[in-house]
Order: structure tokens, then C-alpha cells, then sequence
């Protein structure tokens, strides 16, 4: 972890630099990428059971396909600022303790990120690392169907403040912008979850997100 305060510097100090006016492909570009969200979702602190949990109690959040667009900014041939737009969904599952009970259902978060890339410059083939904040907005979660017998009524999840670090390759197809590029995330964030009966938290649990977002699509830098 000592070489991304490193890497920020030698990003921020190109900051200063703007997008160059001869640069025939323009600073924007848009990706329109397929993605696998691949979770954890394991807990890792218990601070409310009022329902005598099992102590073997472990969980997991399952992956998910969805489409993404990327929308990036060029500040110079080297850094760009890249934001994303999609939405995902998980069920949580009991993986020891109450093995395949569902303890959440169909939990949707919005993975607000904003990326600071720098480019590396080896021709058609541009790979690429970023770091940045991320913000996960939890926008609808259910209690899975293993909670409603002990009285559950309602179950939210945090919305939390991360961190995401990035690396890909972008390869051009023409000289018109089109391309191809691959992307690999791996984000750093938890959740708090709870499970309410009436007003009542009866189950509060901090999870691990972490996920890895793996991404393949086209760009287009206009």
C-alpha cells in the first residue's frame, strides 16, 4: 500500500497539464461495458442478536452480470477522470450455521465511483491504473425469507464510503475512437445491516463488500 500515496503524486503532478487541442480523438470517451460483480458479503462483527443467532453463522452475498457505462474526461494524453453508472443486485445466504438460508433478497446498490487514471503510452494498446473514491447507495433491500418467521418486518443496509483501485487496457480498433478495453475493480468497503421487527433492530451485522468488478465492452473517444 506505500506505493499508492507514490502513484497519486506522480498523477497529480500531470493534473496541471490540459487536454491538447490537436488531439483528434477529443478528451471524451464513453464505454458501454458488460460487468461481473463478483462479492464477499462474509460477516465480520455481530452487534445485535436478539433471535439467539448460531455462533457458526457465516455468510455470503452472490455475484452478478450487469451492463455499465463508463464516462471518462482526458486532461491530457496521460490522465483522465472516469466516473461509472450502473445498478446491481444480491441476495445474502447463509453459507455455516443455517447452511442456504436467505437472509437478505434482492438488495440493489448504486456504486457511485470516480476514478483518476493515468494512461500508459505503448501505441494501439493503452493500458491504464486509477484510484479513487467510491460511495455505495443502497437504494432497496428486503428480509430474506429464512428472517420473516422470527418476526422480521423491514432490513436496510448502510450506505458506506470506499475506496476503488483500477487497471485495464484500452485497444484501438480504428482511428475514428472506436475501441475495445477490458477493466478490472477491486473496491474496499463494508456494509452494516439490520433487521428490524416493528421499530426494533433484532439483528445487526457488519459485513465485508470488497467486491471485484470485471469489465469488457467498447469505447468511443470523441
Amino acid at each position: 500500500m506505500r506505493m499508492i500515496p507514490a502513484l497519486g503524486a506522480a498523477l497529480f503532478a500531470t493534473v496541471a497539464v490540459p487536454a491538447s487541442a490537436s488531439d483528434s480523438q477529443g478528451p471524451f470517451q464513453i464505454k458501454v461495458l458488460g460487468s461481473a460483480v463478483l462479492t464477499d458479503g462474509k460477516i465480520t462483527r455481530v452487534e445485535t442478536d436478539a433471535v439467539g443467532l448460531p455462533a457458526t453463522l457465516q455468510t455470503k452475498s452472490n455475484d452478478n452480470l450487469v451492463p455499465t457505462i463508463a464516462i471518462e474526461y482526458f486532461l491530457n494524453d496521460a490522465l483522465s477522470v472516469e466516473t461509472i453508472c450502473c445498478l446491481t443486485q444480491h441476495d445474502v445466504d447463509a453459507t455455516t450455521g443455517l447452511p442456504g438460508a436467505e437472509l437478505v433478497a434482492d438488495a440493489k446498490v448504486i456504486p457511485a465511483t470516480v476514478t483518476l487514471k493515468y494512461h500508459f503510452p505503448l501505441g494501439a494498446a493503452k493500458p491504464y491504473v486509477g484510484a479513487g473514491p467510491t460511495y455505495f447507495l443502497w437504494v432497496d433491500s428486503k428480509p430474506g425469507a429464512a428472517t420473516v418467521p422470527l418476526g422480521v418486518t423491514r432490513q436496510s443496509l448502510s450506505d458506506e464510503l470506499g475506496l476503488a483501485l483500477q487497471a485495464g487496457v484500452d485497444l484501438a480498433v480504428n482511428d475514428r475512437g472506436l475501441g475495445f478495453t477490458l477493466d478490472a475493480k477491486r473496491y474496499f468497503i463494508d456494509t452494516t445491516a439490520r433487521w428490524y421487527a416493528g421499530q426494533t433492530v433484532v439483528i445487526q451485522t457488519r459485513h465485508k463488500l470488497d467486491p471485484w468488478v470485471l469489465s469488457a465492452g467498447l469505447a468511443w473517444r470523441f
